[in-house]
């Protein structure tokens, strides 16, 4: 699988993606500049946490203005498949390759802790190496991870089956203590129509093996070789 990582000033977990790449496909990813008006054919273009332009304006406003985002723009109208992880999910919603927007969190404390999230639809080409319904746990690390969407956009979301992971407790309820950052319907990652586009909070990329306290993570990017392969 051959993979890219885009990164912006500021980013500060594109380090934590290059290596859980380099690990689950055996290969390095492209590193690609956020200036950079090209990207190489790949599998997967991932956006990566951080602070992007030091979240100025709001967060991933700036970024999903770079010259490369216009490419990632084209791959995923291609039918490519793109992740964002936290930061990355904001600049997915600030380019409309996802709905939404993700505003400060409900306590207006940043939040970094691990959390339990519910695997909500899992066949799509992130999910599918987990069972449906599993709980599981990921890290979160963010300041503004609290998704909104209108009520119409929830309700297309829920219908058409495009919430990948909700926030749950340790026994699967979607309850509002287990909710870190006060998210509509409890929403910690979302597809979009075609399914080739995923965006989430919590950090995948930061449990994968079990010097980092588990690997609960592995099945994102396990899911995505099965996908491809």
């Amino acid at each position: 699988m051959k993979t890219a990582v885009i990164v912006f000033p500021a980013s500060n977990c594109d380090r934590d993606m290059i290596v859980a790449l380099e690990k689950i496909t055996g290969h390095q990813p492209h590193i690609i500049w956020h200036q950079d008006d090209y990207i190489p054919a790949v599998d997967l273009i991932a956006l990566p946490g951080g602070f992007s332009f030091g979240d100025y304006l709001r967060c991933g406003a700036m970024a999903a203005r770079s010259p490369v985002t216009r490419k990632v723009i084209e791959h995923a109208d291609r039918g490519g498949n793109v992740i964002g992880i936290c930061n990355g999910f904001q600049v997915l919603t600030e380019t409309g390759l996802l709905p939404g927007a993700l505003m400060r969190n409900e306590s207006l404390k940043f939040v970094c802790k691990d959390v339990r999230l519910k695997v909500e639809n899992n066949d799509t080409p992130f999910t599918n190496a987990y069972e449906p319904g599993e709980v599981i746990t990921v890290p979160v690390a963010h300041h503004d991870g609290n998704y909104f969407a209108d009520d119409d956009t929830l309700y297309a979301l829920e219908e058409e089956g495009r919430i990948a992971f909700r926030y749950v407790n340790d026994d699967g309820d979607t309850t509002l203590a287990a909710n870190p950052n006060g998210s509509r319907n409890n929403i910690a990652g979302i597809i979009s129509r075609r399914k080739n586009i995923l965006g989430m909070m919590p950090h995948p990329e930061r449990l994968i093996e079990n010097a980092h306290g588990g690997t609960d993570g592995l099945g994102f990017f396990k899911s995505m070789i099965n996908a491809i392969n």
